[in-house]
């Protein structure tokens, strides 16, 4: 029977640890909530709903000119949280699990790169990484903080704004786009720079699924970590190892969309949560009283 309760923090801690010395091979896949106290909101709230309007679609940016000036504009101002992001105590913890032999691999849904930064190794963006613009007519490649300086030169007055930055850099900016220029691919002189990311309405890489399967094939069991998993890219993993009668855990505030499938459901503070259960599997807080 799944066990949905309601913890508190020192019995989830608990038992997030038995989990993990069980389970000694994981994979990992983790959402916006890892992120969060890093400074980066998340998109859902508790029940899974919209904390605001859904994100731009991949249809939408390659068709409208406008589309693409009103996300760059707004980029601009918001996508400095994003870059001044630094790892929080969950991000630290799942590198630490890694080195001590915890964990298989990681499979994250998040843009942010933060898990690289925390010195984890074996990592698979699956929605790709925001630092980084591609030209969606010739493939060239161009860091996305050299974009952001062609933006800011061509676009002098929009380093002057300040606005309530939303999830992947975003800023909530509604109005003020039209004379906002935006640069074509200077190799190709005519294609459009996208982030290297898998925008809403788009599809994963093909291979970047396959390799993400394997690594929850070749796992012993599957931890998910502040996703509520409600876009089909991160839910169809926890449907494969449910099928494959895996052990699923998940830490996460709020409902998910994968509920009853899980073997151990704890709702309590991520960062908290997962650094305290990192630290007693591993022996570190035994060694640190």
């Amino acid at each position: 029977m799944n066990d949905t309760r309601q913890p508190a923090v020192t019995e989830a801690i608990e038992r997030l640890r038995e989990f993990m010395v069980q389970h000694t091979r994981l994979t990992v896949l983790t959402g916006a909530g890892v992120s969060t106290d890093s400074g980066i909101p998340d998109y859902r709230d508790d029940t899974g709903a919209w904390k605001c309007a859904p994100p731009m679609q991949h249809r939408q940016f390659m068709t409208s000119h406008a589309a693409r000036q009103r996300y760059w504009a707004r980029a601009l101002v918001g996508f400095r949280t994003l870059h001044r992001a630094r790892p929080g105590d969950a991000h630290r913890a799942l590198a630490r699990l890694e080195e001590a032999g915890g964990v298989r691999g990681l499979i994250t849904q998040n843009v942010d790169g933060l898990h690289q930064k925390a010195g984890s190794r074996c990592v698979i963006d699956l929605h790709g990484r925001a630092e980084q613009v591609r030209c969606m007519s010739c493939g060239a490649l161009r860091m996305r903080h050299d974009l952001h300086a062609e933006l800011a030169e061509r676009n002098p007055f929009w380093l002057k704004i300040e606005a309530e930055v939303r999830p992947d850099g975003d800023a909530d900016i509604e109005t003020g786009f039209a004379d906002f220029e935006v640069p074509s691919c200077r190799r190709c002189g005519q294609g459009i720079w996208k982030p290297d990311v898998v925008f809403f309405g788009d599809s994963v890489p093909s291979e970047r699924v396959a390799r993400a399967r394997a690594m929850v094939d070749e796992a012993e069991a599957l931890l998910v970590v502040g996703s509520s998993l409600m876009v089909y890219s991160g839910y169809r993993f926890v449907r494969q190892a449910h099928a494959s009668g895996k052990p699923i855990a998940c830490l996460n505030l709020g409902r998910t969309r994968a509920d009853a499938l899980y073997s151990l459901k704890l709702e309590a503070p991520i960062g908290k949560v997962l650094a305290a259960a990192v630290a007693t599997a591993t022996g570190e807080g035994r060694a640190a009283s």
